[in-house]
């Protein structure tokens, strides 16, 4: 597994230990509420974009119920203080699919982010880091891609499906990708405003095409991993599982943090900095060269890219260094692996369905239903990562939602 502090160097791994600790630490729900007014402080749409509310039920004034705006200082002060329980599996699931939701890579971090960089509070929140790192059900996160089940969850959101498997002739589409990549940049260069800071917005995500079939592992019964952590879901629908026929001897590349992505960016270098420099100046503080790599050219030496958990919460949202220029990992969701070749998808289609309360995001299979030799291998088979999907229960799993493209 990674160390606390590389975990707390990443802007997703700092908001999943923050999540972690306001919900796990706090008893009383003084915490959560003190770390919430601290992060609205240092929230940049703070009065505009995002408004406090202060409901009374007695006829008094509002503005005599406000709420103190602690310090970050005053925050760590509330996490030092306070004991560090050991997660379980539900608690790690749902504060990485939280720190998951609220990644955006086209404007400055939200306050909890802010909250969570300051050095008081990255320090304060190094014993959650260390329980997350310590617990056993986080043990896959620093695992490679789970050949024997991996599951193509397609998101039925509104009136768009996401995730749905490729079925075109992928060398192709990466070619057209690239040319059309280029054809971006250039023309951003002529039109896009010179001026860093303009309030201008383009593309700002480094993934491969998103038309191309993803999949993650199934989490046993809580199946795929691809329904919990979904990048700014807002859309709660259906979901369409299928099986993977991963191929026997697919070569499948391992972004294992920072220095795995640079190096793909190293070696297959793409320059984007017109089209990528605007926004991801404003999620990163930095302005210069920017690159991603070349996935047509990735698509030559490798079938498939994975994305550990802990690659995602170490990487994902920062300027990372590479001979000179910089690349941010974006839009890519956690466990995710995008395939560059044809991969085939096998077995009969599931579908899973959202259920109530928000607060757990509990998913259902709704079809087909587990019955006879099924439901008994769902009774004998333990908790499992790489649980088939077959075997599948009807518990647990967050509602998918629309992607940010």
């Amino acid at each position: 597994m990674i160390s606390a502090r590389e975990l707390l160097a990443g802007p997703r791994g700092r908001r999943l230990c923050l999540e972690l600790a306001t919900a796990v630490r706090d008893d009383d729900g003084g915490l959560a509420v003190a770390a919430s007014a601290a992060a609205f402080a240092l929230d940049p749409g703070a009065g505009t974009s995002r408004v406090r509310l202060t409901a009374v039920s007695d006829g008094s004034d509002p503005s005599e119920h406000e709420v103190p705006t602690p310090s970050p200082a005053e925050v760590a002060g509330l996490f030092r203080g306070t004991p560090t329980p050991s997660p379980t599996e539900a608690d790690l699931l749902v504060a990485l699919r939280d720190a998951v939701d609220v990644a955006r890579y086209w404007q400055e971090p939200d306050g909890e982010d802010v909250l969570a960089a300051t050095p008081d509070v990255r320090e304060a929140l190094l014993p959650t880091a260390q329980a997350v790192v310590s617990a056993p059900h986080a043990a896959w996160w620093t695992t490679p891609i789970e050949r024997s089940a991996q599951l193509v969850a397609t998101l039925d959101a509104r009136d768009s499906q996401i995730y749905a498997p490729f079925t075109g002739a992928v060398v192709d589409h990466l070619a057209t990708w690239r040319a059309e990549t280029a054809q971006a940049e250039e023309r951003a260069a002529r039109e896009y405003p010179r001026d860093v800071r303009a309030s201008f917005s383009g593309s700002w995500w480094s993934i491969p095409p998103h038309a191309l079939t993803g999949s993650t592992r199934a989490l046993g019964s809580s199946g795929p991993a691809g329904l919990w952590f979904v990048e700014d879901r807002f859309d709660d629908g259906a979901a369409t599982v299928r099986a993977v026929a991963v191929p026997p001897q697919a070569r499948v590349y391992e972004i294992t943090g920072p220095d795995a992505w640079a190096d793909l960016c190293r070696r297959h270098p793409l320059d984007v900095t017109a089209c990528r420099r605007h926004d991801w100046f404003r999620t990163t503080g930095r302005d210069g060269a920017w690159v991603i790599p070349d996935w047509a050219a990735v698509g030559r030496e490798y079938d498939g890219v994975h994305l550990t958990v802990a690659g995602y919460l170490t990487t994902a949202g920062r300027a990372v260094p590479v001979d000179g220029a910089a690349s941010v990992l974006a839009g890519w969701d956690a466990d995710r692996t995008v395939w560059l070749t044809d991969v085939a998808v096998t077995g009969e289609p599931q579908t899973w369905g959202a259920a109530r309360p928000r607060d757990l995001d509990p998913h259902r299979r709704l079809s087909p239903p587990l019955d006879g030799p099924d439901r008994a291998r769902l009774v004998a088979q333990p908790r499992s990562a790489s649980m088939a999907v077959a075997t599948a229960s009807s518990t647990g799993v967050v509602p998918p939602t629309r992607s940010h493209w």
